[in-house]
């Protein structure tokens, strides 16, 4: 008998009301295996309607969750809030029906959903567990979306707390404290061991607790061991494809509103159109930015695949036939690996997203110059470095400035000397914060002017201040404000303190650019020589420390010598235009060279 005769006969019986409940699962189970889920959703419909049974609020959810698998929201909806009508305490319709309100955008009602379970369900209930435990992951991702870092934090700690072996879990609750400055950022968690915290460790928030590039090799390893494709097949045509113009793609999630845009938006406007073909494969937020609509018409070609998989995405990087295919992201957030697994280009090279290797075998190059990866450190990296000459960071020199602001508007006393540190809250580490107030200790009358992230890491930066002997006021917040504004606010400070071990990256670009002297500790990783390498370039070399005390003196010795600041600002705007690190028609041609060699190969 074929699915559909049975089917046939499984229908005449429901509508008879002779069809008992156990016969109805299997039967609509049959048919979603033989992709014929409409009739499954027809078979339970019809049940409900003809069957009086103490089994309807099951039924209720199995239709709810074939709706949703066939994409009706909204009778999904009315099916999953019938099973919790007819069996209040039913946990799993309402955990499908937040993950169903999420997708419709109404994420308060989703929350409530998930809280609902957590209110309700005794953390004693083995049974029930597992739903509990998936109640609390969907909270604590959902609100870390939404920025509410506190609450997330305590839904991941409870689900911790329940289950502790949950990698995944455990990763992003070690991301939580980081942006919110809550140290030990590896705090103690029952059943949970430090090496589990470590190997949970996601590449970017390894950044902020090693300066080893062995073990930021490793965290990148075990994300592309769990999470990207392998053995799938090769599209590119491995000889090339003889163009006379070499096809350049650059893909990324961040070309809108986003430090990788800023910097390399005049790459590529000054690519030399004689000799490159610049395509951009995007699947960034239609911010509705300045910076996102230059960043389009930068480009020759600009396909949005932000609706497609990542298999579809490649084939159509393939079709285009790129020759070199640069990823601006790495293993940041949002990022689409996959894509470059099925390697759509024959040449691919990785820049600027994640300031360490990504540890994906499908990416040949990373873009360095030999301060930011030393040769000697070169064997902790997946990939080649493909060494630039001078920096390794390309500028946008058009950038809008606002007015410089007063220190009044500022929020900062009249007097005194200001340290900065714009960098974001998660970099910064008890042990350089411990050095940060020293300095203020030493320096009479002296403020740190911070970014403000959000309100935990305020809170906690002030207690952390407070308990190291220092008048929590002398931390001044910065709100977030437009890309011209907060350039502009770097001309009020007088010296910027570096993070470490995960420095400044762009910020310290826009730090020199606009002549504000910055010290920096340097390290042996690509994101503890950032810095550096920028402050090499400038011919500033005497910004550049190796160890703490140093670090210390040298931030002392600089707010003590007014003179000394003054001739350092003096160099950096003659850099703008003299020297190499903002050169960024030479950059442009450097690469340039570099990437046609590639291609000759």
């Amino acid at each position: 008998m074929s699915v559909y005769e049975k089917f046939a006969e499984e229908i005449l019986l429901a509508w008879q009301g002779k069809l008992d409940f156990s016969a109805l699962i299997d039967g609509a189970s049959r048919l979603e295996a033989s992709g014929a889920r409409p009739l499954a959703a027809v078979l339970y419909r019809t049940w409900l309607s003809r069957n009086p049974s103490p089994y309807a609020h099951i039924v209720q959810f199995n239709l709810g969750a074939t709706l949703s698998n066939e994409n009706d929201l909204v009778g999904a909806e009315a099916a999953y809030r019938q099973a919790i009508h007819l069996a209040p305490g039913f946990i799993q319709p309402r955990l499908n029906l937040g993950t169903l309100l999420e997708r419709l955008g109404q994420v308060e009602e989703a929350l409530a959903e998930w809280r609902w379970v957590v209110q309700h369900v005794p953390s004693s209930s083995t049974d029930n567990k597992p739903l509990l435990v998936m109640a609390l992951n969907q909270l604590g991702r959902v609100l870390e979306m939404r920025k509410q870092l506190d609450e997330s934090s305590a839904m991941l700690t409870q689900s911790l707390a329940l289950e502790p072996d949950q990698p995944d879990v455990l990763h992003h609750w070690i991301s939580l404290r980081q942006k919110q400055c809550a140290w030990p950022t590896y705090a103690e968690l029952p059943g949970v061991s430090q090496q589990a915290m470590r190997d949970a460790t996601s590449a970017l928030s390894m950044l902020s607790i090693s300066d080893d590039p062995a073990d930021q090799l490793a965290a990148a390893r075990r994300f592309v061991n769990k999470k990207v494709l392998a053995g799938v097949p090769v599209l590119a045509n491995a000889t090339g494809y003889g163009h006379k113009k070499i096809r350049i793609g650059y893909c990324s999630g961040d070309f809108c509103l986003h430090p990788v845009a800023l910097l390399t938006v005049e790459l590529f406007e000054l690519h030399d159109r004689e000799r490159f073909e610049v395509y951009g494969y995007c699947w960034s937020p239609e911010d509705g930015s300045p910076m996102r609509q230059r960043v389009i018409r930068s480009m020759d070609h600009f396909t949005r695949i932000h609706h497609v998989s990542d298999e579809a995405a490649a084939q159509q990087i393939r079709a285009d036939e790129i020759d070199i295919l640069v990823d601006l992201q790495g293993q940041t957030a949002g990022a689409r690996a996959n894509i470059l697994s099925y390697r759509p280009a024959p040449v691919q090279i990785t820049y600027l997203g994640l300031p360490a290797t990504t540890g994906l075998p499908s990416i040949d190059y990373v873009i360095a110059d030999k301060f930011l990866i030393p040769e000697q450190e070169a064997m902790h990296y997946s990939e080649r470095p493909l060494y630039m000459p001078d920096i390794y960071q390309v500028s946008d020199r058009q950038r809008p400035v606002g007015s410089q602001p007063s220190r009044s508007e500022c929020g900062l006393p009249a007097d005194g000397f200001v340290f900065c540190s714009f960098n974001n809250n998660y970099k910064f580490t008890p042990e350089v914060f411990d050095v940060w107030m020293r300095i203020l200790a030493r320096v009479p009358g002296s403020i740190l002017w911070l970014l403000g992230d959000n309100a935990w890491s305020r809170q906690n930066l002030h207690q952390e201040a407070s308990a190291r002997g220092i008048d929590p006021a002398r931390l001044v917040f910065a709100p977030r404000v437009s890309p011209e504004n907060y350039l502009a606010r770097y001309q009020t400070a007088d010296l910027f303190l570096d993070s470490f071990p995960f420095n400044a990256g762009t910020t310290a670009n826009d730090a020199l650019w606009m002549g504000l002297p910055l010290l920096t500790l340097c390290g042996r990783a690509f994101a503890a020589r950032m810095a550096g390498a920028l402050l090499s370039a400038a011919g500033l070399a005497s910004l550049i420390t190796f160890n703490l005390h140093d670090y210390e003196e040298k931030a002392v010795w600089l707010a003590e010598h007014p003179q000394e600041l003054a001739s350092l600002r003096a160099h950096l705007r003659a850099a703008r235009t003299d020297g190499v690190l903002f050169d960024t028609p030479r950059f442009v041609r450097n690469l340039e060279e570099r990437l046609q060699a590639l291609v000759a190969q």
